[in-house]
């Protein structure tokens, strides 16, 4: 006979030193619940770690290792959820009031004291086993709906859904237009120190202050997700490698030279970011390229942190810097040319020559044409010789 998730009896951790008193819980217990049991805080610690299947942990205060208090402290403060939300009822043969309240302060759930009767007992497990599951169930359900929804309630960006139903149009886009498409994941470096120094609600701050920085300097047709705790996941449609790495560079840079304010210390973060593109890379499933990014942001935190690293390892700003004035200068270049001021243009030449070039070597490869690359190529070689000679001034459009 298959038992079904709903016929299954609670799991109960009893964790306390006496054998005795321990007996005494399951046999008032037996019926109602499954009962797994412990003789001190540190093994019932270890047992929560490896155990899943735990519904309420419920353990007497004095103990040796590691007393109840102890274990409340560390079941609250644990980075995994499942053990964090456990219900915890402290059992104490104290009926001192302060007892009562310090359990309480660390997060108890309840307080029972090794008096009372069964009933007492039955129902205070019963209660907390319930609402326990129940708000399990509104948190699958919210997850459900997140998944559903463009939007995900928690953190206001894109849910998961919706990252992977835009993944699809990107992809179909980016293939009908020959397109490029750039994706990052950006990780706040030392998020587990960070934690520890000062709290997960102050980093959960943190967070969403970096959160309300992405989503100011996106376009409105690229898709920004969480994608962790610490990690965002950034899709954009039609950015080629330059220009996704220069973003990169500037948000790292930004971001590094911001300062938040904490009671009497100001707190400075950096990030690690992986880029990918699917030119470069070779790649046009948004999966494949966010797998990418995750990787290379994974080798930017190894390699200290405070990195932008996309497919040729990390970013050399210098070398960005020089090809986005490539850029900048052909764009400035056009609208010139379109404005009539021709001879502006014309002293450009060279310059723009030598940006073009790749483009142009890509057409004449394509099409046989007979472009006249050695031609071209000669103007652009004697811009050089004869730019040494110059004093070096350059006009940079911004971005």
């Amino acid at each position: 006979m298959v038992t079904s998730e709903d016929d299954k009896l609670p799991r109960i951790l009893v964790v306390d030193d006496s054998r005795m008193v321990r007996a005494t819980i399951v046999k008032l217990i037996r019926g109602r619940f499954e009962v797994r049991e412990e003789p001190d805080g540190e093994a019932g610690w270890e047992t929560l770690l490896v155990d899943p299947g735990i519904d309420l942990v419920l353990t007497d205060i004095g103990m040796p290792r590691l007393d109840g208090y102890g274990l409340l402290e560390r079941i609250r403060a644990s980075k995994v959820a499942r053990v964090r939300e456990l219900p915890v009822v402290i059992i104490s043969g104290d009926e001192d009031e302060s007892a009562r309240e310090r359990a309480l302060t660390l997060g108890a759930n309840g307080f029972v004291t090794k008096g009372a009767g069964s009933v007492e007992l039955l129902a205070t497990l019963t209660s907390l086993v319930r609402l326990s599951k129940a708000q399990l169930e509104l948190e699958r359900s919210r997850a459900a709906l997140a998944r559903q929804s463009p939007v995900d309630p928690e953190t206001g960006l894109a849910s998961e859904g919706y990252l992977q139903h835009r993944a699809s149009q990107v992809e179909a886009e980016s293939l009908r237009r020959q397109t490029d498409i750039a994706a990052l994941v950006i990780e706040l470096d030392q998020f587990d120190e960070l934690v520890d120094r000062y709290g997960a609600h102050v980093v959960q701050l943190i967070v969403r202050k970096l959160s309300k920085m992405l989503t100011g300097r996106i376009r409105a047709e690229d898709t920004l997700s969480q994608h962790s705790a610490s990690q965002f996941a950034l899709l954009s449609p039609g950015i080629d490698r330059v220009s996704s790495c220069a973003f990169a560079l500037r948000l790292r840079s930004s971001v590094e030279k911001l300062v938040m304010g904490y009671r009497e210390e100001r707190i400075r973060i950096t990030l690690s970011i992986g880029v990918a593109n699917a030119v470069v890379d070779g790649r046009s499933a948004v999966s494949e390229l966010l797998g990418l990014a995750l990787e290379r942001a994974a080798a930017a935190r190894a390699a200290g942190g405070n990195r932008v690293v996309a497919d040729a390892g990390e970013v050399d700003a210098d070398s960005i810097e020089r090809a986005l004035g490539r850029l900048v200068s052909i764009d400035g270049a056009l609208r010139q040319v379109r404005a009539g001021a021709r001879d502006e243009v014309e002293r450009q030449l060279p310059e723009i020559i030598a940006a073009l070039m790749p483009l142009l070597e890509l057409i004449e490869s394509k099409t046989h044409c007979g472009l006249p690359l050695r031609h071209l190529d000669a103007l652009k070689n004697r811009s050089a010789a004869d730019g040494d000679d110059d004093d070096g001034e350059s006009t940079r459009t911004s971005i």
